[in-house]
């Protein structure tokens, strides 16, 4: 039986420009991927990113690590990808990305990676180019990156608002890999918090910045402030100094049914642009 060659393999370093330019086709939806080949995931020769080339064009793209992110695939492409990801991961943590990219990557790797923990069809992905300020939100002056020496204080706020979120404690046992993710976000000014009495009060991160666009990630207030009117300054004054930093438009995705968290975002001036799936494995 002969076998016809895939048209996908692991992309390297000579792709960068060209991976980047296929993200900035539609930067607000690729920007967690986008962000990832900045940081030198290209580097490596695990075979992370993997893309499809058709007549020596780069025309999809799909990221796979502890997350599998499509990017600009298609019904066709999809197929050929869930098959190449089988060979290469036995599962990943979730799939997330674009609704009508995700569903049909999940249609072809079901029948091999099923049960799910959740399936997160209606996501709402959020953007805005203006400063908050420009709305005439206020900002709470208390918002502020996170100190290197604060790391033990953010840490529990971070895991609170994970396992709030996905169902389950981020770690088991020890802290000290989840520790070092935190760590590693606060070294790059990519966590904001407000901190009162030497407890996180609210924070949020930035997970993913590139090209001028930065995606938000990790929101969480403290449950006792909830219901106060204090997200909407708090947010503001986040995507207000993310935007002094050379970022152009600031984006995040939330569930659908979380309706005090879109109503939060609406009044900083973001607005729906999109919506996003998540498959959490």
């Amino acid at each position: 039986m002969l076998r016809t060659r895939s048209p996908i393999r692991p992309l390297g370093r000579d792709d960068r420009d060209h991976a980047l330019a296929l993200c900035a086709r539609d930067l607000t939806t690729n920007v967690f991927v986008a962000a990832r080949i900045l940081e030198g995931a290209l580097d490596n020769r695990y075979g992370t990113l993997l893309g499809l080339r058709r007549d020596g064009d780069l025309e999809a793209m799909c990221w796979v690590s502890a997350n599998v992110v499509p990017v600009h695939t298609d019904s066709e492409s999809s197929v050929v990808f869930a098959d190449r990801i089988r060979r290469q991961r036995s599962r990943c943590a979730s799939i997330l990305g674009p609704a009508d990219l995700v569903a049909p990557l999940w249609s072809s790797l079901e029948p091999t990676w099923s049960p799910v923990r959740a399936v997160r069809s209606d996501q709402p992905l959020m953007a805005t180019r203006t400063p908050p300020s420009a709305h005439g939100i206020r900002l709470d002056p208390r918002v502020r990156p996170a100190r290197r020496d604060e790391v033990d204080i953010v840490l529990p706020a971070s895991a609170h608002m994970f396992t709030a979120e996905i169902g389950y404690a981020p770690y088991a046992g020890s802290p000290r890999n989840y520790r070092a993710a935190i760590a590693a976000l606060i070294e790059r000014g990519h966590t904001y918090v407000v901190v009162e009495g030497g407890r996180v009060l609210f924070k949020a991160d930035v997970g993913s910045v590139a090209l001028g666009c930065a995606q938000v990630q990790g929101v969480w207030l403290s449950p006792e402030l909830r219901g106060q009117g204090l997200a909407v300054p708090m947010m503001a004054a986040v995507v207000e100094q993310i935007m002094m930093d050379d970022v152009d438009v600031v984006t995040l995705y939330v569930n659908h049914f979380n309706a005090a968290a879109r109503a939060t975002y609406r009044r900083i001036g973001m607005a729906d642009i999109g919506t996003f799936s998540t498959i959490l494995l």
